[in-house]
């Protein structure tokens, strides 16, 4: 729970708001550190970083981390389930799925970002929906019947999905003017000062080129290739239609 100390203080009584990231071996912090400090810093708010257990885990690359709520405890109706990239393994555990699968079928809002949408794929959250994700894995969302969707955060319905590092923010500071309001939200990014100016302006293929973006995906591939297979066995699981 979100208090006094902790967060900031706005004109009106903010109404109160359950989130639930997930958070596991290998997961990727930058892809969970803005939705967690919007609403982390935001009175009423209760942000669970949920796992099986309450052991620490080891985000990628190296980040300790302590989860806060066990799947068991975790509320079983969430305003916000919202999972970043994780390890290819997460893929093939049924009892994240499951988990997954089960709160998303209940949120007021179901969300991820970077490779976290492709494991909403996986948990059967994702099909006839429009979807974005990194630009190296975004190919893989038809796997799960999601259809690929251009733009830093796509909202279709209650699912919102984003890219990496920056998407969290901005699909962050997007949930809160559905939940306080615009005037509240806007606040919340300049309390952020989310003004980004990046130092070279390549951070999608269309503004790095081919060139730049085909060695970019050259020297990850090495890196992308479990997670596609770990893409093809969880679609086969949920039966989904090979694209």
């Amino acid at each position: 729970m979100t208090d006094t100390a902790t967060s900031f203080a706005y004109d009106t009584e903010l109404p109160p708001v359950n989130v639930a990231i997930l958070v596991c071996p290998g997961y990727m912090p930058v892809d969970i550190i803005g939705i967690h400090t919007v609403f982390g810093t935001t009175p009423n708010a209760t942000v669970h970083l949920v796992w099986k257990n309450l052991d620490e885990v080891i985000g990628f690359p190296t980040f300790p981390t302590r989860p806060t709520t066990t799947f068991a405890e975790c509320p079983q109706d969430l305003d916000v389930i919202w999972t970043g990239a994780v390890s290819p393994e997460i893929f093939d555990d049924r009892e994240t799925l499951d988990f997954l699968a089960d709160r998303g079928s209940r949120a007021r809002w179901v969300g991820g970002n970077c490779g976290g949408t492709l494991l909403l794929g996986a948990a059967g959250l994702l099909s006839g929906y429009r979807a974005t994700s990194n630009f190296q894995q975004k190919h893989l969302l038809p796997h799960f019947g999601a259809t690929i969707a251009d733009g830093n955060v796509v909202v279709d319905r209650n699912r919102i999905t984003a890219g990496p590092l920056t998407g969290s923010v901005e699909a962050a500071l997007w949930l809160a003017r559905e939940f306080y309001g615009e005037d509240a939200a806007r606040e919340m990014e300049l309390q952020a000062e989310y003004a980004p100016q990046p130092l070279f302006g390549v951070g999608r293929p269309d503004l790095a080129g081919p060139e730049l973006t085909q060695r970019a995906l050259d020297h990850g591939a090495g890196f992308a290739k479990p997670y596609e297979e770990a893409v093809m066995r969880a679609a086969e699981r949920l039966g989904a239609v090979a694209v």
